[in-house]
């Protein structure tokens, strides 16, 4: 099943494992039955590293929110759920913006896309604004150019489109981009797998590669034109940058990264993988 771990680097396109397996399993989780912990999300408040991500609970069936810490990024301690509703949850894309710490995890059961806001961060969260009406998966917020951007997938089940959505304001109104699907028909390339980056005065966005089977590997995309109305990328060469190793916690594939610049200019990253 998924497993989460760090790996760092020089950049988020070389990055290594810290650890020989997971820092966090389901055997970590202690407040519910666990069957997996996947899609995890960083962000540092003060001296402290918080990582919220999918528990999927094996009774329910339903993917939960819960939250490890860790002092250095490196070892972690599994926390507590802090986020369950009467749908799937999981991708908590966790940003910080103006007065506090937002959440737009994946809510496909919802008929929409979901934006929370931390009461107390990072232990209540409340539904603020449904964003969009409809099905997307693992949606991926950003800012830039005053702007703000999601890339979603609206194909959850195939994996082979992605679209892009802008707004002045975090609330809305959402208008899809001119140039959507950004991608179509395309398993390799399309589904949002992280964190998107501002990285070398680029954008940089991630995608799963879903081929031969889904989560398979991550792919990496600068982009090159990102206005109101055009949108260009090219894959990077470093490309994939996570891929099934074929033993171990990762055997059978990699399709989340969450990558983090630290002050000393190398980058620390949280990724899950699928054994065997």
């Amino acid at each position: 099943m998924w497993s989460i771990s760090i790996y760092t680097g020089n950049s988020p396109f070389s990055l290594r494992p810290a650890h020989d397996g997971p820092v966090l399993t389901k055997d970590d989780v202690t407040d519910i039955r666990a069957e997996f912990v996947a899609d995890p999300f960083m962000l540092r408040r003060g001296k402290t590293w918080y990582m919220l991500f999918e528990v999927m609970n094996d009774e329910s069936k339903l993917g939960e929110i819960g939250f490890a810490t860790s002092n250095d990024g490196f070892d972690w301690t599994y926390q507590q759920i802090v986020l369950k509703e009467p749908f799937h949850l999981s991708y908590p894309y966790v940003f910080a913006w103006q007065d506090g710490y937002y959440m737009i995890p994946e809510t496909l059961g919802a008929g929409a896309l979901c934006l929370y806001k931390a009461g107390e961060f990072p232990y209540r969260w409340s539904l603020v604004a449904r964003l969009l009406e409809g099905q997307f998966a693992d949606p991926s917020i950003f800012r830039f150019d005053d702007l703000w951007w999601i890339f979603t997938c609206p194909t959850p089940y195939l994996h082979d489109t992605l679209w892009l959505y802008f707004a002045s304001d975090l609330g809305g109104l959402w208008t899809r981009h001119p140039k959507s699907p950004i991608r179509s028909g395309d398993r390799c390339r399309a589904r949002p797998a992280g964190r998107v980056l501002n990285f070398d005065n680029k954008i940089v966005r991630f995608a799963q590669d879903c081929v031969p089977q889904y989560g398979t590997s991550v792919r990496p995309f600068a982009i090159s034109q990102l206005t109101q109305s055009q949108y260009a990328e090219t894959e990077i060469e470093q490309s994939p940058i996570l891929t099934a190793s074929g033993k171990g916690w990762n055997a059978a594939g990699m399709h989340h990264i969450d990558a983090q610049e630290l002050s000393s200019g190398n980058w620390l990253a949280c990724v899950d993988g699928l054994g065997v």
